[in-house]
Formats: C-alpha cells, sequence, structure tokens
C-alpha cells in the first residue's frame, strides 16, 4: 500500500531543536482530549448524523423461537403472521449490515485521507523550517566576513568610533552583528553586495520562519483531525461489526424458521432445529481448519527463509575466509519475540520498502504516491503477529488500508496493519495484546493487488521507516 512523501526518522534531531515536528509535549497535548471518554463527543456527533447506533438494532428486540414457530406452524393465520415477521427481521439484519457497512467503509476513507493531510502538513512544516534555518546560517556567514572586515579595518588604522563600540563587547546574535555593522558608514561603502545579501537572508530567515510558525499550527490541525476522524471511523467499524455478529447470529435460524413454517412436507421443526446446529459447528470446523492450515503454510514459508538467509550466511563466511560476522545471521522469525521485545510481524520476503512509488489502484481505491510502510509477502492467510505489547486503538475498515489494525505501544510509537483478510481479524478494539501475538491474518483488501501485509510505525502520529525501525530493534527484514 502506498502513501504520500518521506518523514524523518525518529533517531533525527529532535522535536525541540528543529521545531519542525510535534514534541512530545505536544504529542500528549494532541492525544489527552482524545481518550475513549472524549473521542465519543468527537466521533459520535458524525456516526448520529447519519443514523448510526453502536449498540445492537432496536428493531430487533426479539426473535421467534423454534417454540413460537411450532405453534404458529399449526394456525394458517398464524403462519402467515409469523412467516411476515421472519421475512421482515431478515431483511432488516441484510439492510443494517449494509448501511452500516457502507458509513464505515467512508468514515475509514475519510480517516485514511485525514492522515495522508496531516502527514503533508508535517513535511511542509519540516520544509519551511530547514529553509529558515539555511536562510539563518547564511546570514550569520555573511554578518561574521563582515565582521572580520571591520577587525581587518580598525587593525589598520581605522578611526570610526562605531567601531571602538562594536568591539567593545560581543554581538549576541547575526541580527545584532548586522545592526552595528550597518552604523559603520566606510566599511559599508566599501562591501554593500556582503552587507545586503546578509540582510536579504535575514529578512528570508524571519519570513520563512513565520511561515513554518503557521504550518505548525495547521499541521497540529489536521492532526487533531485526523485523530476525530480515526476515532468516528472505528466508531462505525464497532457498529457494523455488532450488526454483522447479530446476523451471523440470528440470520441461519431465521431462514429455516422461514422455511420451516412454509414447509408442507413431514419434514419436523426439529428437522430444521438441527440443520442449523450443525452447520454452525461445520462452520465453526472450517474456520479451525483455515487458521491451522495458514499457520502450516506460515512456518513452511519462514522455514525456507531460514534456511536460505543460513546459506546465505554461509556462503558469505566462505568468501571472508571464515572471519567476522555474516551481518544478520539466520534472521529473526516471524513471531519470536527478541530481547528487545520486538517481533517480526510477519513471515516472507520484503515486497515493498518503505520511500517513492506510483500510484495504486485497486478494489475501488487509489493510494497516493510514496510508500509510508514496508510489505510482508508470507501468502494468503498467513498470520499477522503484533509487533510488540500494547493496545489495540483501531481495527476495522479504512479507506486505501482495507481491513486495517492499529495497536499502540506507548511513548507515541504505534504500528499499523494493513490488507487484513475479510473476516481475519483476530483482536478488537481496545484489547490488549502482547508481542508474537496473533493479531490478523493477511489478505487483498484496500488498495492492494496480492495478498500481503502492509506494515506501517507511527512516531509521533507521522509514519517512518520500518525497516530501519525494525533493525534497530534487532528484527532482520
Amino acid at each position: 500500500m502506498t502513501r504520500g512523501g518521506s518523514v524523518r526518522s525518529e533517531t533525527s534531531e529532535s522535536a525541540e531543536e528543529c521545531g519542525c515536528a510535534p514534541t512530545p509535549k505536544e504529542w500528549r497535548a494532541f492525544r489527552s482530549p482524545l481518550s475513549r471518554r472524549g473521542a465519543i463527543g468527537l466521533g459520535v456527533a458524525g456516526i448520529a448524523g447519519a443514523g448510526l447506533l453502536l449498540a445492537s438494532p432496536a428493531w430487533a428486540a426479539s426473535y421467534p423461537s423454534w417454540d413460537d414457530v411450532q405453534r404458529a406452524k399449526a394456525n394458517e393465520t398464524s403462519k402467515a403472521s409469523e412467516v411476515s415477521r421472519i421475512e421482515g427481521l431478515i431483511s432488516q439484519l441484510q439492510r443494517d449490515v449494509a448501511d452500516k457497512q457502507a458509513i464505515a467503509e467512508r468514515l475509514g476513507y475519510e480517516y485514511d485521507l485525514a492522515q495522508q493531510a496531516f502527514e503533508e502538513a508535517a513535511d511542509r512544516a519540516r520544509s519551511l523550517q530547514e529553509q529558515a534555518d539555511a536562510e539563518e546560517r547564511r546570514a550569520a556567514e555573511a554578518a561574521g566576513k563582515l565582521g572580520r572586515l571591520a577587525a581587518q579595518q580598525y587593525r589598520t588604522g581605522g578611526d570610526d568610533t562605531s567601531l571602538q563600540l562594536f568591539f567593545s563587547d560581543s554581538a549576541a546574535s547575526a541580527d545584532d552583528l548586522l545592526a552595528r555593522l550597518g552604523t559603520m558608514d566606510q566599511l559599508l561603502a566599501a562591501n554593500k553586495n556582503v552587507y545586503a545579501a546578509a540582510m536579504a537572508a535575514r529578512d528570508n530567515a524571519q519570513s520563512l520562519s513565520d511561515q513554518a510558525s503557521v504550518a505548525r499550527d495547521e499541521r497540529d490541525r489536521l492532526q487533531r483531525d485526523a485523530e476525530q476522524k480515526m476515532v468516528a471511523a472505528q466508531n462505525a467499524a464497532i457498529a457494523a461489526q455488532a450488526a454483522l455478529d447479530a446476523q451471523t447470529e440470528h440470520l441461519d435460524t431465521l431462514q429455516a424458521q422461514l422455511a420451516a413454517l412454509k414447509d408442507t412436507t413431514a419434514k419436523t421443526i426439529a428437522d430444521y432445529q438441527a440443520g442449523v446446529e450443525a452447520e454452525r459447528k461445520a462452520r465453526e470446523e472450517r474456520e479451525r481448519r483455515a487458521r491451522e492450515e495458514a499457520a502450516r503454510k506460515a512456518a513452511e514459508e519462514e522455514e525456507r527463509r531460514r534456511r536460505e538467509a543460513a546459506a546465505a550466511a554461509a556462503a558469505n563466511a566462505g568468501n571472508n575466509g571464515g572471519g567476522g560476522g555474516g551481518g544478520g545471521g539466520g534472521g529473526s522469525p516471524a513471531g519470536e519475540v527478541q530481547s528487545s521485545g520486538w517481533v517480526r510481524p510477519a513471515a516472507g520476503w520484503i515486497s515493498s520498502w518503505f520511500g517513492a512509488r506510483g500510484t495504486i489502484c485497486a478494489n475501488g481505491h487509489c493510494t497516493s504516491s510514496g510508500h509510508r510502510g514496508i510489505d510482508f509477502a508470507p501468502g494468503c492467510s498467513a498470520p499477522i503477529y503484533a509487533a510488540a505489547s500494547g493496545t489495540v486503538v483501531f481495527a476495522g475498515l479504512s479507506g486505501s488500508w482495507g481491513n486495517f489494525v492499529k495497536v499502540d505501544h506507548g511513548g507515541g510509537i504505534v504500528t499499523g496493519y494493513a490488507h487484513i483478510k475479510p473476516g481475519g481479524f483476530n483482536v478488537s478494539y481496545g484489547q490488549r495484546v502482547s508481542a508474537g501475538q496473533v493479531i490478523a491474518y493477511v489478505g487483498n483488501t484496500g488498495a492492494s493487488t496480492g495478498c500481503h501485509l502492509h506494515f506501517e510505525v507511527y512516531s509521533g502520529g507521522e509514519r517512518i521507516d520500518p525497516a530501519s525501525f525494525l533493525r534497530a530493534r534487532g528484527i532482520s527484514v
């Protein structure tokens, strides 16, 4: 999955030093109003306006029991009434799921766009501040050059009293130095171009610094907007899942009850009831086998990758005469917790790295240019592991990410797992997870052209290169 632009690594200059990204204090300020309790006030307003409820459907206060069906079947009038009631319930269940999923998808897409807008604004603020700092350095260099010229003039007999004033105390800044030099007519007459360039650089630095300040304010606003949209999307995802759970729980029974009421053969109500139970057990068995098959394939892929890495390390050691290290050895098995407490989130090779990449369109979604994550290719339905312990802060459908999970690990570090298979969530919002826990299964949802895990790392709300992040924690990718 792709995203726009590159972002700086968490190991670079601090936010306080450059003034271009949220400081830890600012980040806490952004997040603190968005606790679960506060988030409801931000997110639910938009959802409620769309008619979305976060509980079970009010219209489904009760469902017919098999005893109700048995009694109704004995009376034509009651049977007709019960048929109509059950048909209405089935229709409403299906419509409720479709409506809530559509709202969840729309709000998820809005969150996706809001995150991109925030990061683009952060990039702009950072770029402007870097330009301002460069102009400030240029002004300081020019002022220093003029200062050296002034010192030379003084040593060769200059008698401008302003020189004595200048050298009686050191200048506090380039701006102060330029102000003092501006009083030295004889110096300026000989160095007009240098002085003009210094003043222009100083003015540019101030202008760019002012623009960077405005850009940071916009960045902060967009970050809050993205947080709010994430909350709204999560609430919508919860509501959609509740509707789907209600459908899963009741639809088979309702359809069997309807068939029983319409049946004119000798088949009994108990036969239909037993059929529903048999189908439930069969569905659970299919799901269990699918999980086992996915785990088997992932283990085989991981073993193959380990053998290849070991062979490559052995060949490298042979080429180097047996000396030195292999630069990573046999690699980090997926799901295995390292001493750092971090985990490789999936098996397989890296099919796409962090950085520039073209737009991808698939499954009704398109991405922006750039790729703000790395893609693991372990195969369809392979397990996805929590990269470290933390709390699930998002689990739902979200635009070009498709089915998406985010885990907050504390300290401003969050990981994201995208393109999860339909029905492939193994965790839910608010759940505490441990490092290496299976949280989902690889799929092809969202803007994806094949089964893979798009893995992201957020630092202070912005996505950074997951490869360098994981390597710094002993994970080979």
